[in-house]
């Protein structure tokens, strides 16, 4: 078992199942926390994120498959997807690859849930189909202003892992999404992107 990413909430291994590469997440202990309500957060955040993954392959989404959960130690052994994350892809591809993004947020939008962390690392690509992977703060919610919350965090993480490329991308990313969600939804959830970016704890993306 190795690690490969220790998280706020929770540490991811690979590991080995039935002779396959799989993905170990274990959601850790917070010692600031009074025990008996950390178990019991940790097992209901495990469970709610498996749940999630199953709901999500449900709307036709390509994710990993979930081979076993733990409640004993909150943890979720899962499908290794083995191709490459979208932020490793060349500059070209990831253009191109954004309409395709857009599509799956705006399904997952569609059918009333939150990502949480829309960052290209959390999509991969593998045998042409792009899958969605660590769903570990996603919530189920059909207010605009979450699901531009969403929107937002992907437009921060194509300006600053992306930025020679960020325009064209974002502009895909947006067709992609739009050609889900109709206009207009579309345009009142892009109005409360805008409206996030005027704050003062966001730094405006141009």
């Amino acid at each position: 078992m190795r690690l490969i990413k220790k998280g706020a909430e929770a540490d991811i291994y690979v590991t080995n199942w039935n002779n396959s590469e799989a993905i170990l997440k274990i959601r850790k202990t917070k010692n600031y926390r009074n025990s008996i309500l950390d178990s019991n957060l940790r097992k209901q955040r495990t469970i709610k994120e498996s749940q999630t993954i199953s709901e999500v392959k449900s709307y036709g989404i390509p994710v990993p498959m979930v081979y076993f959960v733990n409640l004993k130690n909150s943890s979720i052994l899962m499908q290794k997807i083995p191709g490459k994350p979208i932020h490793d892809l060349s500059n070209s591809k990831i253009i191109s690859l954004s309409k395709n993004i857009g599509n799956l947020v705006g399904i997952l939008h569609n059918n009333g849930l939150m990502h949480g962390d829309l960052t290209t690392s959390n999509f991969i690509l593998f045998k042409n189909k792009i899958y969605v992977i660590d769903f570990g703060l996603s919530q189920k919610t059909n207010k605009p202003e979450d699901h531009a919350v969403d929107l937002r965090l992907i437009k921060e993480i194509l300006n600053s892992a992306h930025a020679k490329i960020m325009k064209p991308s974002w502009e895909n990313f947006l067709m992609g999404y739009k050609s889900k969600v109709g206009l207009s939804r579309f345009q009142k959830i892009i109005n409360l992107v805008s409206i996030i970016e005027g704050r003062g704890r966001y730094a405006t993306v141009v």
